[in-house]
């Protein structure tokens, strides 16, 4: 019986390097597959005799097994690409993909717009992430992801944030009882921007400054009359108020005096004007307008209306968010990307295509935004390429190589015992 438990040994040991060769083989074959992750076949030995002998009882090994198949999910080499929906993860963590069933798992990000604007895989797998509403507010509910090529409508403007230093020497002779009829000659200094009203048309929009006394200036926003309904030409003061600073330049109070509004398409239209966080609002009185001893300049100005646009572009950051550029100059972000871990990746199923399946053995998703709690980092214009290290398969194919052919002769050198058995009878 041992000598035809030789035989069955080194027909284990055939039959498990055969199954090496071929991961080894899959492996090489998938070195330029994107995102690929190399296989490795495990061993067991096989113990199923004991035997007595004059030391006491001994096992006896009956060969070996093929003990499973890890992959290795180690993050491979990343490759530019000149698509910006090319996407790779810099770190752990896999895009979620739908086939309109159930969500599968990949970190293959060869992403394309199909027809209806959705980001899918080269399989017609949708990427699912989360949206934004219109405020700007994430909605944490997954979904497919889809560029819809439309426009997106007017805002009004309703504040405005001038951040500016108005100079502290201004002669005697330069300050001025402020004239709404004749702003330019009785002002400081001044600014301009432009503003929208509710059906997206821009107007230019003046503030003008005067001092009227030490540390003490007064602002007026003013339009042309004929922007508002009025006369043209003749200018319109819808808002008007005063600053204070006090002798380090720092301003201590912003108070708005009157605010009658701005009558661009036939209802008033409320602009409500921020210089900066006063002393009296709980701030330093540095962080905006300021009052020193140089020339009068504006550090930023800014209004939060626009008028309508359509998409031009989208951008991806590195952290999953897709933004859309519109035609007006805004910015507006339409989804983000997740992305999904799992306790075990050795228990995910693995589907082909880079395509793999949560069970119960990996767990199930742990799902967030790239960037958040351990998970990777999205670099667009990018892919992952294959982990195969192919001087590594190269060895393990000579050692397969070897091994195979030692097992096959230990089976030959069993049937030539076997062959003496035979004759030992003739």
């Amino acid at each position: 019986m041992s000598l035809l438990s030789a035989l069955y040994t080194g027909v284990s040991g055939l039959q498990t390097f055969g199954d090496s060769l071929q991961v080894i083989g899959d492996n090489i074959a998938n070195v330029n597959t994107i995102a690929f992750k190399a296989s490795r076949a495990e061993f067991s030995d096989l113990l199923s005799q004991s035997i007595n002998g004059s030391a006491g009882r001994s096992q006896l090994g009956r060969g070996v097994s093929l003990e499973r198949i890890s992959a290795n999910f180690a993050q491979g080499n990343f490759s530019n690409t000149d698509r910006l929906t090319d996407l790779a993860i810099e770190g752990n963590g896999f895009f979620i993909v739908n086939d309109g069933q159930r969500n599968y798992y990949t970190r293959n990000g060869q992403l394309s717009l199909n027809a209806q604007g959705e980001l899918t895989t080269n399989r017609g797998l949708n990427l699912m992430g989360f949206t934004f509403d219109s405020q700007g507010v994430l909605q944490r509910e997954l979904v497919p992801l889809k560029i819809q090529n439309d426009s997106i409508p007017p805002r009004q403007t309703n504040g405005v944030d001038v951040r500016l230093n108005l100079t502290s020497q201004v002669p005697a002779t330069e300050i001025f009882t402020f004239d709404p009829a004749n702003p330019v000659s009785t002002s400081n200094y001044s600014t301009s921007l432009t503003v929208y009203d509710s059906q997206g048309t821009a107007h230019s929009l003046t503030v003008y400054f005067n001092k009227v006394s030490n540390n003490n200036w007064e602002w007026h926003a003013m339009v042309d009359g004929g922007e508002v309904g009025g006369t043209e030409g003749e200018p319109f003061e819808g808002a008007a108020g005063s600053l204070v600073f006090n002798e380090n330049g720092a301003l201590v109070s912003d108070e708005t005096i009157t605010n009658v509004g701005f009558n661009f398409q036939g209802t008033a239209q409320t602009i409500g004007f921020n210089f900066g966080t006063s002393i009296a609002e709980g701030g330093n009185g540095l962080d905006g307008s300021t009052q020193y001893d140089q020339p009068s300049q504006v550090y930023t100005q800014t209004q939060d209306g626009f008028g309508a646009g359509s998409l031009r572009s989208i951008t991806i950051n590195d952290e999953g968010v897709i933004d859309g550029i519109y035609s007006n100059g805004q910015t507006i972000p339409i989804g983000q990307i997740t992305l999904a871990n799992f306790a075990n990746l050795q228990g995910l199923y693995k589907f082909g295509a880079g395509i793999y399946a949560n069970t119960a053995e990996s767990g199930q998703p742990i799902i967030d935004t790239p960037n958040v709690g351990g998970f990777g980092a999205i670099a667009s214009y990018s892919l992952e390429l294959s982990n195969v290290d192919l001087a590594t398969e190269f060895v393990n194919l000579i050692s397969t190589q070897r091994a195979y052919q030692a097992n096959s002769k230990v089976i030959t050198v069993g049937d030539q015992l076997m062959a003496e058995v035979v004759n030992i009878i003739r």
